[in-house]
């Protein structure tokens, strides 16, 4: 799987985008079956994508004088928290309900669940540098340029894996659901 590691591919092979092939992203919405889990799930994702967008704004707003330190505290305080803890639940219900259920459902992308979990252990030393980044930012009340930086560092990072983690998983999971039409 190291050719699949989330910290280097650019996509799933096809073999695992089986699913997504035969039910392509734009037919998902009018699917029958969307309103429900299908529906929860990719809100769920937006949810992560606007958290860390929000994150990377501030930093940047931050560090270029158009956020007060103090809000920035605030806000990191507030929305930092609510997108590791978000995340952390969220894959943490993942790996020990749904992905184990899913996973049976259909051989062809089996293993599929296998490199999601392994992109969720992956992404846990990225989760770790975050608070740590983030929680420095709060001790020293914001006051420290260099702080913010770094958090603006590991945010942008962590965005573009958590991203190319949920595209990947919205290939494999959506269309199973839907075609499942799990609830």
């Amino acid at each position: 799987m190291d050719d699949l590691d989330l910290m280097r591919r650019a996509g799933l092979p096809d073999a695992l985008r089986v699913l997504v092939t035969e039910m392509p992203r734009a037919e998902w919405e009018a699917h029958p079956a969307f309103r429900g889990l299908a529906e929860f799930w990719l809100d769920r994702h937006m949810m992560f994508r606007k958290l860390a967008a929000l994150l990377r704004a501030d930093a940047e707003a931050r560090l270029d004088g158009g956020l007060d330190p103090a809000a920035h505290v605030a806000r990191v305080g507030r929305y930092g928290g609510l997108y590791l803890g978000e995340l952390q639940g969220h894959h943490a219900v993942e790996d020990a309900h749904y992905f184990p259920v899913m996973a049976g459902l259909d051989a062809r992308v089996a293993r599929g669940f296998e490199l999601l979990d392994a992109d969720h252990h992956a992404l846990d030393a990225l989760l770790a540098e975050f608070a740590d980044r983030a929680n420095a930012v709060i001790r020293d009340g914001g006051a420290a340029r260099d702080a913010a930086g770094r958090l603006l560092e590991t945010v942008t990072r962590m965005e573009g894996f958590i991203d190319r983690h949920l595209i990947d998983e919205e290939e494999i999971v959506v269309p199973l659901i839907l075609a499942h039409r799990l609830a």
